[in-house]
């Protein structure tokens, strides 16, 4: 039999350390798991567990992308009737991870993509903080394609109430198991259609925005980067916006979406220092909730926009954008193969999407 090669005996090591840890977590859940049980179960040193990942909670966090990403999602082929219907196929799709009331309690919270105790310190509860607001975002969008009304009225804080409902189910089933009914649930989500809001979206921060730097740079895009919303690779060298935003700015994302024209494609590019915990920790939550989405609206309801998790800053540097960290707000305009507008800090994605239209008034 050939050798493993290098890259081939890492994949392997990974492999066999995911499958203990998930093991692991099933059996104890998340405080109470042990790295050296973890390591004993992958027939490894502990060593070899720390070189793979920095510790327990980046394994955890690795545990639950693989499991969301591995499942199977099944794609809505039509639009739900109304918002209400939209509403209740969601919460109906979401609802389905609570585990039953006698089922374990370590594999349920692992069901339920649980984390307490893991969000324990100020930079991931921020970070967290930021990644619902950008979940809030991607489900409003999809709820503003259902209804008579056009243009679609903003639906985020509609959005943010339904999840805010959903999550408080799941960390009730996790704290008092059996508590209360999903039918209602959902019922209750169906409902928050009826509520009058008055959501708009009106920035004062706009107006004082720095004007994007003009330039004529060559364009290179990265390509094989996966976009979480619909699974398929992001076409970077079509034309428009690309807002490159830390991982503790991603609030920032709607600013793409809605100073971008109406058509033109807006891809938010994710980056982070700590790919092992806070970037797996937005990819959880944000394929979790794509898989969902994908399930209740057909795939053309995001067309527009593209959500990328960039490890290695490669889209940021191609777009003369890096250095980068948690807290960076960036922004470049893709014209003809090229970059013509690139702007940095806040409101970079709106300084960057109107210095188009500055070049067409002139």
């Amino acid at each position: 039999m050939a050798r493993l090669t290098r890259v081939q005996q890492q994949a392997r090591t990974r492999a066999s350390v995911l499958a203990a840890a998930r093991q692991e977590f099933v059996e104890h859940g998340y405080a109470p798991a042990k790295v050296d049980r973890i390591a004993e179960r992958a027939e490894l040193t502990r060593g070899a567990v720390y070189s793979n990942f920095p510790g327990k909670r980046a394994l955890y966090l690795a545990v639950l992308v693989e499991m969301v990403e591995n499942a199977r999602v099944d794609e809505a082929a039509e639009r739900p009737g109304s918002l209400a219907d939209a509403l209740g196929s969601f919460a109906r799709t979401w609802l389905e991870r609570l585990p039953l009331v006698d089922d374990p309690a370590p594999g349920g919270r692992l069901q339920l993509r649980s984390l307490v105790d893991v969000v324990d310190d100020e930079q991931s509860r921020t970070v967290l903080a930021q990644t619902v607001r950008l979940e809030a975002l991607l489900l409003a969008v999809a709820l503003e394609t259902c209804g008579p009304d056009d243009p679609a009225p903003r639906r985020v804080r509609l959005a943010e109430l339904a999840l805010t409902l959903l999550g408080g189910s799941a960390l009730l089933a996790e704290l008092a198991p059996g508590f209360g009914d999903s039918f209602d649930r959902v019922r209750a989500c169906e409902h928050l259609a009826d509520l009058h809001l008055a959501d708009t979206w009106a920035p004062p921060h706009l107006p004082f925005v720095k004007p994007a730097e003009r330039c004529q740079d060559a364009w290179t895009p990265p390509t094989g980067l996966p976009d979480l919303i619909t699974g398929e690779q992001v076409d970077l060298s079509v034309d428009g916006l690309v807002a490159v935003l830390g991982a503790r700015r991603l609030d920032a994302a709607e600013e793409a979406v809605r100073s971008a024209r109406a058509g033109e494609q807006v891809t938010v590019v994710v980056v982070t220092g700590d790919p092992a915990e806070t970037g797996n920790l937005v990819r959880l939550r944000i394929a979790d909730l794509a898989s969902c989405l994908r399930r209740v609206f057909p795939p053309g309801t995001w067309r527009h926009l593209r959500l990328v998790i960039d490890d290695a800053a490669v889209a940021a540097s191609a777009a003369g954008l890096a250095p980068v960290d948690d807290g960076t707000e960036a922004a470049v305009r893709i014209e003809g193969g090229a970059v013509v507008a690139r702007a940095h800090g806040r409101g970079a994605a709106h300084a960057a999407a109107h210095e188009r239209r500055g070049h067409e008034r002139a």
